[in-house]
């Protein structure tokens, strides 16, 4: 019996040793092995001649050894060095440090080289490339797949490992799709699906495998979107909010006007509020477009009707934040707003949870505080979360099922590009906030090099001289061996000692406990700190109008959506402010990514770039829909057949809401597979 859920440990190759360099790229199981998808292929099935071979051209040639390997010492370095021909001319090969080579080659013999060539003038050099002899396939002569990678595991250990897992479960894997729908779209077997899809034969093998598994994983994405809105509609009545409560008496007494996106978005929002039907809204705004103001003129309107509010925020910070601007806004009209945090003394939550229960709180505002079983509402009637990708479904349906069918209100800053999240959400509700006030300055974005240095930090000096704050915020907590990054903790020793010694310099990372984290960044909001060095938890944000700089160190290794995320901390107030990238990224990718940071500040374009450049994988993250992560299909790409799916969804759903018949039986296990332990369905 194929047992998919063993542990990766005990497939052929792998054993303890590598068991954790495999746990580092979070393939545990062996059903994670097997779905641990190649991010490309080389063909090194096809040879070339070697004077048809381009200037830095990959490629595979067949040649024979003119000579013996002959060994050169220069420094730290040995050089090892091949002459070997075909009938069109000869070819240098060298390797450093290889000494295992040095009696691999007989000449006369014939070997296939596949590798980078150089052409230099009809000169031919290739460096250090894999080769087998005559006739072997184990390195050269097939489709070879190639596979994102970790510190000390390589291509060949790796393909290996894959292979034995391939091995094991070909031909024992359980079809996971109806006949009727494999019959109607052609679609191959699941057993070649994921053999091809690691080890094709022929180009032809690789697509087939790829769009099987792709209409697999999109099928099961739709149908799981379908049910959760098919079990919506048939949930008691919601809240009838009252008519007479007008959100114009909140709207008269603020010191600004709204945008009309905010008007039009509130009238959504109101129209929703005054149905008998439980509202359910998705509201998407740029950072800084507005959102928190739209959700405090809502809970207005459920106050004033009669009933209680619950606002989840994914920091202490930030909920802190809320409540300022809560009892700023709504204090004039005698509505109570208390916080429910972590670091509430015993004896206040008491106090809390007992006028809470008795109706005399209005607005409660915390963080996953607000989830715990004792927090009880006399009358919850609305209910928004913030950043709503820090909060899995489930923790959403807590909350909410601390009331009777409250209306729900969920806010995001990460933009997703509009016709997708149509797609996705299908009659999901959506509001979008898609204009920012009139006072929000752009913030001037540079990339920028390592011989910018001394430039950014005379400009740093001089913006703090000016009474400003900075930013600079890197990817990693602490130093990395295999990768070239600035860590939090070295970088802040640097720049507290050296760099920026005259001023105050704190760090703040993730692994930090949550009081450490919040008195750092009050003291940064007050500020006491002038410059914050910080991994991205700084992310989801709290407003520090005197801070006008953001510097990100290693920007190559950041998504578009989260440089823009980061970029959002800054040009919160009326100061002119800036974003610099630091990075040292030469991939024509990451040169896409720093333009589009330069040329726009608008989140909606950002993410449909970041999507085309980034690919779908987990762009939304598993905890921000309940969606799974998406591990081959790319929803930028492969959109047209998104299309044709929802349609066949659709129909699927309509015919059998729950999957109960026979002929779906395979579907309803699939999605339960993928799906229960992430969303209630």
């Amino acid at each position: 019996m194929l047992d998919l859920n063993k542990e990766v440990q005990f497939v052929k190759g792998v054993g303890p040793n590598r068991v954790k360099l495999l746990n580092k790229l979070n393939i545990f199981t062996l059903k994670d092995l097997i779905t641990y998808f190649p991010r490309n292929h080389e063909d090194r099935s096809i040879a070339k001649k070697i004077a048809d071979c381009e200037d830095g051209e990959t490629v595979l040639i067949k040649a024979t050894a003119l000579t013996k390997i002959t060994e050169i010492r220069a420094r730290r370095l040995t050089i090892y060095r091949l002459v070997v021909s075909d009938d069109s001319s000869s070819c240098v090969i060298t390797w450093y440090n290889q000494k295992y080579l040095k009696d691999k080659f007989k000449v006369g013999e014939n070997y296939t080289f596949f590798g980078k060539i150089e052409n230099k003038g009809g000169t031919f050099e290739m460096k250090s490339p894999v080769f087998d002899e005559d006739g072997v396939d184990k390195n050269t002569g097939k489709i070879v797949p190639i596979y994102p990678l970790t510190y000390n595991l390589s291509q060949n250990v790796l393909r290996k490992i894959i292979e034995a897992g391939i091995n094991e479960v070909y031909g024992n894997l359980e079809e996971n799709l109806p006949e009727y729908i494999i019959d109607k779209y052609k679609l191959i077997d699941i057993n070649d699906a994921y053999k091809y899809i690691h080890f094709p034969a022929s180009n032809s093998d690789f697509i087939k495998a790829k769009n099987r598994l792709v209409f697999e994983e999109l099928l099961a994405l739709q149908l799981a979107l379908f049910r959760l809105k098919e079990g919506q509609k048939f949930d008691a009545k919601g809240i009838k909010f009252d008519a007479n409560v007008k959100m114009q008496d909140v709207i008269d007494t603020l010191p600004f006007t709204l945008t009309n996106a905010q008007k039009r978005v509130l009238d959504e929002i109101n129209t929703d509020m005054e149905k008998d039907t439980a509202m359910n809204r998705l509201l998407q705004g740029d950072v800084g477009s507005g959102k928190t103001v739209v959700s405090i003129i809502a809970a207005y309107k459920a106050v004033r009707s009669g009933y209680q509010v619950a606002i989840m925020a994914p920091t202490a910070i930030l909920a802190d934040q809320h409540l300022k601007n809560f009892k700023k806004m709504l204090g004039n009209f005698g509505i109570t707003c208390e916080l429910l945090v972590s670091s509430v003394t015993k004896k206040n939550k008491e106090i809390i949870l007992d006028k809470l229960k008795n109706g005399e709180i209005d607005i409660l505002i915390g963080t996953h505080a607000l989830l715990e079983e004792n927090v009880v509402f006399k009358n919850l009637g609305l209910v928004v979360t913030d950043e709503q990708h820090r909060f899995g479904v489930k923790q959403r349906a807590t909350i909410v099922a601390k009331g009777n069918n409250p209306d729900v209100i969920v806010m995001s800053a990460t933009p997703i590009p509009r016709t997708l999240a149509l797609i996705l959400y299908g009659d999901l509700d959506i509001s979008i906030i898609d204009e920012l006030p009139p006072n929000r300055k752009k913030i001037e974005t540079y990339a920028v090099g390592k011989d910018m240095e001394d430039r950014i930090t005379a400009f740093v000096k001089k913006l703090i001289g000016e009474g400003r704050q900075a930013y600079i915020v890197c990817p990693l907590v602490e130093d990395s061996d295999d990768l070239d990054l600035k860590s939090v903790t070295a970088l802040a020793e640097k720049y507290k000692t050296e760099v920026y010694s005259e001023y105050r310099v704190e760090y703040l990372h993730g692994k930090m406990k949550a009081k450490e984290k919040d008195d750092i960044m009050s003291k940064f909001k007050d500020g006491d700190i002038d410059i914050l060095i910080s991994t991205t938890v700084i992310e989801v944000g709290v407003d520090v109008p005197n801070a006008s700089i953001m510097i990100i160190e290693n920007a190559e290794r950041f998504g578009l959506a989260q440089l823009h995320q980061l970029r959002g901390r800054v040009g919160r107030g009326e100061y002119k402010s800036y974003c610099i990238l630091k990075n040292n990224g030469h991939s024509k990718v990451c040169k896409e990514r720093m333009k589009v940071m330069c040329q726009t500040n608008d989140g909606f374009v950002i993410s449909e770039k970041d999507l085309e450049l980034r690919g779908s994988g987990d762009f939304f993250g598993t905890a921000q829909h309940g969606v799974p992560e998406l591990k081959i299909a790319n929803l930028f790409e492969n959109i047209s057949e998104l299309k044709e799916i929802q349609v066949l969804a659709s129909k699927i759903i309509e015919d059998d809401p729950s999957l109960e018949q026979e002929k779906n039986y395979r579907l309803r296990k699939l999605i339960d597979e993928k799906f229960t332990s992430r969303i209630e369905i």
